[in-house]
């Protein structure tokens, strides 16, 4: 979604009509552009250079503009007055993407960051040739393709005869080289007699558009011959000059006439002196100086690592045309690769071809057999080719973005400490877009959002609730513990929450069906009414757009704020005094507050399952801020915080990888798939060629690469959001049982343990104990006539709710598509009938009762009644979007992957992660647990029963030992 501007509609002509259309095209060739910076670093080592004018052969920090006293009236504008004068940054550089020696044939570039004060400067940059070789920002981006990694003359000529033609045509390539080779084939004796052409037009306020450019000063003094076997000889030229006198350029400029003669939009025509006379406005200085002395080489370092770009401007200035429009993101795209702050994964062409002709018979073969009911090796590879379809066509950004681009100021520079600290509230996780995932991010789609408010209330979705989510009687999930169920909760509480308008103020009302037995009290003590009213979400305004957009109060990152908090107040309010690197406890609880409720990251939705994760997790910070301290003594108290936040919620990434998701998908092709995102794939030799010849990617795991966005930057959704509604997975009553001598404390319902409530029951129940009640009983499973009793009835933010209610209007009123849509959406076969949906009698008679026909069926409703894969405790269309997120989770953030490396989480936190799952940390905190856990199975698997025999531990063998199941569902 884009900002849309307003620009000077005189001058400029969006590609494909408009300003987001035209912010789309420049995206994808700007990471089109950073695959050429690899191609390049691959033909030249070293490192990851610019994209362009890789090579400078000068760098200076004191050089001066200072506009003539004449200056015309008419180009008095902002900064340009008579006799201004400005201190400025030069560099003078070679254009090549690849360092070459300079008497290689290229063009040369100029660079002039002008410093007019603080916070106000302008990026001036110019090319030695007065057109570009490409009319727009497609074709100049094909050229560097074309071009990419060609050091030898035959690798360019091929480059230049056969890759360009076939990028752009016959006749455009022809005119392309045609202008390369005219540029370069004059002799380059020192970069003090060359003239650097703006060649794209820039505002110049009410001036209109004009062209500028550098030319050497009168006067100049030409070069000797050099000797061209050196391949720094334009270097020691200037060293020479300079060592001698000062070096001067004027600055000129050219105005615009009229579009046929002067054109805007294409730079590859030259404004032509007599038809645009140049008028000289400035006079550019570098003074006399030693250019290899050490504080000389020091700036020049300096300036290697800054990102010029003709954006870094004031608007007055701003640049104009489509290859200066495209210039904002492909600079900013290739100055983030080279400085290490974004990234880009080249996949091998072996895997495109083959990937090509693999991929659609993968999508004919499902349409007759599903890829959970195909051999092993088939059903991993099919998983591959599914989930590369879904991360091209189901990443859908809904930021506000900037189109078309805006005049900006030069970034920030970004605090150092957050290099290797993950922030309080998100920022800075991606580098190049600091915002990006942050709390107060807009939640993104995979799916095109359906927005029909005509259809809220239809069907009714109080009838929905009661005659198919309503728990007539508990179904449970013989293969999972209730730990399982509490495991899910704290993670959501750590990916999503939708801000709510306080209780009483913007509100949502249902209207209850005819029929209904009774009125609903809406607040507690109020007066019963004949409609269900509870909080709205807060939305983003967006102008034209309807009212989806809501902004995730969490961070959408994995980084445990459910347990550190959302700012910087929360987390260090959570702390020890006085800056302590531990979480606060009391008697190895959670502190409590005046409401009962425990202070913890986020308390919302409280009970005592939630109660026993969050206390264990800030138990085991605790544990690693002890183990940090006594291997690095002189570690500050901040830095071991920060350090064991990151273990901390990279061993919770970990664990929902490797342990939750294949228990609650239990099958040997998940269970392996998952192990391979965080580990890499099994040794074998099958695996290893399948994933070579087809992606190659995968042959490591995740953290082992780089960061990756895929189509859109990372957020996530509200698809994402309706998969994880998992409420049946809460029972409505539960025993609690001592753990040494299996006997039974009491049984409490949901209602008892929930709230305020649930803190008291975990202290008086003890955490030992609370992890074993739970450990040994199962959830419910995921599917209709399942919802909690509970959760249709209870109290929250001083509102009574009814949970199953809110979630169908929710997700209704966020645009997510309906059921038979969202399967289609997922790349399903639609289905036609009920019966496609379920074949119990009951099920299928009140479907077709409350629902005219499939295409009206609610997402959840959908997700809870389709027949799940064998091993499932969900659907497959839900684990869609599982494949699609679960990987992207942790693909796109920077401290699960390029950076989960000892020198930022240290050696010993790197090796803590590794060995470390939910079993080690609930031995870790309560050792006496060890002989109740499964033996080969996660911690969310059925734990050991004790019989009552009052001395002691006797397990009665009814959990699978060895770890296997017959899935989520009964």
């Amino acid at each position: 979604m884009a900002e849309t501007g307003q620009q000077d509609q005189r001058y400029e002509r969006y590609e494909g009509g408009s300003p987001e259309a035209e912010r789309l095209v420049f995206e994808r060739l700007a990471r089109e552009l950073m695959e050429v910076q690899v191609r390049n670093r691959r033909a030249g080592g070293g490192r990851i250079e610019r994209a362009f004018h890789a090579k400078a052969p000068l760098g200076v920090e004191n050089a001066r503009l200072r506009f003539h006293d004449d200056l015309p009236a008419a180009l008095r504008v902002g900064f340009a007055q008579p006799g201004a004068d400005y201190p400025a940054v030069v560099r003078l550089s070679n254009a090549s993407g690849i360092r070459q020696g300079d008497g290689s044939p290229d063009l040369r570039g100029a660079a002039v960051r002008v410093q007019v004060s603080e916070g106000v400067s302008h990026d001036l940059l110019a090319t030695s040739y007065p057109v570009s070789h490409a009319s727009n920002a497609r074709e100049f981006v094909a050229f560097a393709k074309a071009m990419a990694g060609a050091r030898t003359p035959l690798h360019k000529a091929f480059g230049l005869f056969v890759k360009l033609p076939l990028a752009v045509g016959l006749g455009t390539a022809t005119r392309m080289r045609r202008n390369v080779q005219d540029a370069t084939r004059r002799t380059v004796n020192s970069l003090a007699n060359e003239t650097y052409w703006s060649r794209g037009a820039i505002l110049w306020g009410e001036a209109g558009p004009v062209r500028y450019l550098l030319r050497p000063a009168p006067g100049t003094p030409t070069a000797a011959e050099p000797d061209r076997r050196d391949p720094d000889f334009l270097h020691r030229e200037l060293a020479r000059r300079l060592g001698q006198a000062d070096v001067a350029f004027d600055l000129c400029v050219q105005r615009y006439v009229d579009e046929r003669r002067t054109p805007i939009e294409d730079a590859a025509v030259e404004w032509k002196d007599a038809v645009a006379p140049t008028v000289p406005i400035a006079r550019l200085t570098i003074p006399a100086q030693e250019l290899d002395g050490a504080e000389a080489r020091a700036a020049a370092r300096r300036i290697e690592d800054l990102t010029f770009n003709p954006w870094y401007t004031t608007d007055e200035f701003r640049p104009l045309g489509n290859i200066n429009r495209a210039r904002k993101a492909g600079y900013q795209a290739g100055g983030g690769h080279r400085l290490g702050l974004r990234f880009v994964t080249a996949e091998p062409l072996r895997n495109r071809l083959l990937g090509r002709l693999v991929g659609p018979a993968f999508g004919l073969l499902n349409r007759v057999v599903p890829w959970h009911r195909l051999p092993l090796s088939l059903s991993l590879l099919n998983l591959v080719f599914l989930r590369r379809v879904l991360r091209r066509l189901n990443l859908i950004d809904t930021e506000v973005r900037e189109a078309p681009p805006k005049a900006q100021p030069v970034p920030e520079p970004i605090p150092e400490r957050l290099r290797t600290e993950r922030s309080y509230d998100g920022t800075y996780n991606d580098l190049s877009e600091p915002r990006m995932g942050a709390v107060g991010a807009a939640f993104g789609r995979n799916l095109k959002p359906d927005y029909r408010p005509d259809t809220f209330d239809t069907p009714n979705p109080v009838t929905v609730s009661r005659q198919l989510l309503y728990r007539e009687s508990f179904v449970p999930a013989t293969s999972l513990n209730v730990l399982a169920a509490a495991w899910i909760q704290f993670q959501v509480h750590d990916w999503v929450n939708h801000r709510r308008y306080k209780t009483g103020g913007r509100s949502v009302e249902v209207p209850l069906p005819p029929g209904f037995d009774g009125d609903w009290q809406n607040v507690p003590g109020g007066p019963t009414e004949r409609v269900m009213r509870f909080a709205e979400n807060e939305g983003i305004e967006a102008p034209g757009r309807p009212p989806i957009l809501f902004a995730n109060s969490a961070s959408h990152w994995w980084d445990g704020s459910e347990v550190y908090g959302e700012n910087e107040r929360t987390a260090r309010f959570l702390r020890e005094p006085d800056g302590g690197a531990k979480l606060r406890l009391e008697d190895g609880h959670l502190p409590g507050s005046p409401n009962g409720i425990p202070l913890t990251g986020f308390n919302e939705s409280w009970w005592m399952g939630l109660s026993a994760m969050h206390t264990l997790f800030a138990r085991e910070h605790n544990a690693v801020c002890d183990a940090l301290r006594a291997e690095y003594p002189s570690m500050s108290e901040e830095k071991v915080y920060h350090t064991a936040r990151l273990v901390v919620s990279a061993l919770i990434a970990k664990i929902h990888t490797v342990e939750w998701t294949p228990a609650i998908l239990a099958t040997e092709a998940i269970d392996l798939a998952l192990h391979t995102n965080w580990a890499g794939p099994p040794k074998n030799w099958l695996n290893q060629l399948g994933l070579w010849l087809f992606e190659a990617h995968s042959l490591t795991g995740i953290p082992k690469t780089l960061p990756d966005h895929h189509a859109a930057p990372y957020s996530l959704t509200e698809d994402f959001t309706t998969v994880y509604r998992m409420h049946p997975l809460i029972p409505d009553d539960f025993e609690l049982r001592e753990h040494q001598f299996g006997r039974r404390l009491e049984t409490v319902g949901f209602l008892d343990i929930q709230g305020g409530a649930a803190e008291s029951q975990i202290r008086k129940t003890g955490l030992a104990n609370s992890l074993y009640s739970f450990g040994i009983a199962h959830p419910g499973a995921i599917t209709l006539h399942n919802f909690p009793r509970s959760l249709q009835r209870f109290e929250r933010d001083g509102e009574i709710i009814d949970l199953s209610v809110v979630d169908l209007v929710r997700t209704r009123r966020r645009g997510v598509p309906r059921y038979n849509d969202f399967r289609a959406g997922l790349h399903q076969g639609r289905i036609r009938s009920f019966e496609e949906l379920t074949e119990n009698p009951q099920t299928l008679a009140r479907l077709k009762d409350v629902y005219r026909d499939v295409d009206e069926i609610d997402t959840v409703v959908g997700l809870f009644a389709e027949n799940p894969p064998e091993g499932f405790g969900f659907s497959d269309t839900a684990f869609r979007i599982f494949i699609l997120m679960a990987s992207r989770r942790l693909q796109s953030d920077r401290f699960l992957t390029v950076d989960y490396r000892p020198e930022v989480y240290t050696p010993l936190g790197i090796d803590w992660v590794e060995k470390g799952g939910m079993n080690s940390v609930v031995l870790r905190h309560c050792p006496e647990l060890a002989p109740l856990l499964p033996r080969g199975a996660s911690a969310f698997a059925p734990w050991r029963t004790v019989r009552e025999t009052g001395n002691g531990i006797a397990g009665n063998g009814s959990s699978s030992d060895d770890g296997t199941s017959d899935g989520g569902s009964p």
